[in-house]
């Protein structure tokens, strides 16, 4: 096996991890998210331990995937490709600080005690409310709006170097692009963000990154097209040069 080959399992793997650990942690997640009073109530700390700790699989998957990709891309646009490495990079900070802040209902929750005063137990829920907040900016920023872009990123990239498929290729381009506009729909108030018109939007980019985390584990990259688009594309550039 060639060590694009292996490249391209690695990479296809870490994609299907991304959808399984995002998934399970948002599902795990759901008592602290949903449940204003979970801070003041009984809790459900080791599912919420479990999905933060899905949520940190999927944020080391994520920068798994711009490791991964990285040495075929390099040959294809360097900037591009430095330019998703550190859009993956960022897309994994913005899931830490989520997993951080959810983390943080818990040990509120068990420094808090046994609610006392009506007014204490306000404060703790006010207090507990901030960081689902924060939890659900991060969700929209991260996993949304600059998972939008680093998708772009990759789907011109494939498009132009053809080492997929050019519908393949277009499926994330259409999915990048409408995550990204969902995501802005969201932050600027046209519906919220867990709904139908959110989830609809989500599902052009997770089967683009299905299919392609497929593609790549049995086929792996169309190395002799990515090759003549990549000779293309330096010999246009030389031209222009001279």
């Amino acid at each position: 096996m060639s060590e694009t080959r292996r490249l391209a399992v690695v990479a296809g793997a870490l994609f299907l991890v991304t959808e399984v650990a995002a998934i399970g942690g948002l599902a795990l997640y759901r008592p602290v998210l949903e449940g204003p009073g979970y801070v003041v109530g009984s809790g459900a700390d080791t599912r919420v331990f479990l999905g933060a700790l899905c949520e940190l699989v999927l944020a080391l998957a994520v920068m798994g995937t711009g490791a991964a990709l990285d040495p075929v891309l390099r040959r294809r646009g360097e900037a591009a490709a430095v330019g998703y490495v550190c859009g993956r990079l960022l897309e994994a900070a913005v899931i830490v600080v989520g997993i951080v802040s959810v983390l943080a209902v818990v040990t509120l929750r068990r420094s808090a005690g046994p609610s006392g005063a009506a007014d204490a137990a306000a404060s703790l829920v006010t207090a507990g409310k901030a960081l689902v907040a924060l939890h659900d900016w991060t969700f929209l920023l991260g996993p949304n709006l600059v998972l939008g872009a680093n998708t772009l990123v990759l789907a011109c990239l494939m498009y132009t170097s053809r080492l997929v498929p050019r519908a393949v290729a277009v499926l994330g381009l259409a999915g990048g692009a409408l995550i990204c506009a969902s995501a802005t729909a969201v932050l600027f108030g046209v519906y919220e963000q867990v709904s139908v018109a959110g989830s609809l939007a989500a599902v052009p980019v997770f089967a683009w990154e299905v299919t392609l985390a497929v593609r790549l584990l049995f086929k792996g990259f169309d190395e002799a097209a990515g090759d003549v688009a990549g000779e293309g594309a330096r010999a246009r550039v030389d031209a222009l040069a001279g």
